[in-house]
């Protein structure tokens, strides 16, 4: 089994750099593929990544929520151009560096997404995707 990132990633990166078989690898171009991505072939399930990501954005592949309840505050992030995402985020990742994503929405306090989408996406991001090369 594969742990997920989902769409509440802002681009930390600490996950990258704790996972010990070098699976997780963010997406590139940024307007596209907003998050890191975990390569369901390679991943473990050490579970290292999780403890590592302020956002809470990673979960194992059968516990990604499908109705996640937001404390509020947090935000989710998509492709530039995704419809209800237009609110800038501006940030630094683990490292101090600036992290710049352009279509996030803020959720509020109770609101309840479903997060299962994801994990389409991060399938496709090594399939039809980027994510093959990025990590040769």
């Amino acid at each position: 089994m594969t742990h997920v990132i989902t769409s509440l990633c802002l681009r930390d990166g600490g996950c990258m750099t704790v996972c010990p078989v070098e699976c997780i690898v963010p997406g590139k171009p940024i307007d596209k593929y907003p998050w890191y991505y975990i390569d369901p072939d390679t991943c473990i399930d050490c579970g290292a990544c999780v403890a590592e990501c302020p956002f809470e954005a990673i979960f194992p592949e059968d516990e990604v929520p499908s109705a996640y309840k937001a404390k509020g505050g947090e935000r989710l992030s998509m492709p530039v151009g995704t419809p209800g995402f237009t609110e800038i985020y501006d940030g630094k990742n683990h490292n101090g560096e600036p992290v710049h994503l352009e279509a996030t929405r803020t959720l509020q306090a109770g609101e309840v997404v479903d997060l299962t989408p994801d994990i389409a996406a991060n399938a496709a991001f090594f399939k039809d995707g980027p994510g093959y090369d990025a990590l040769k």
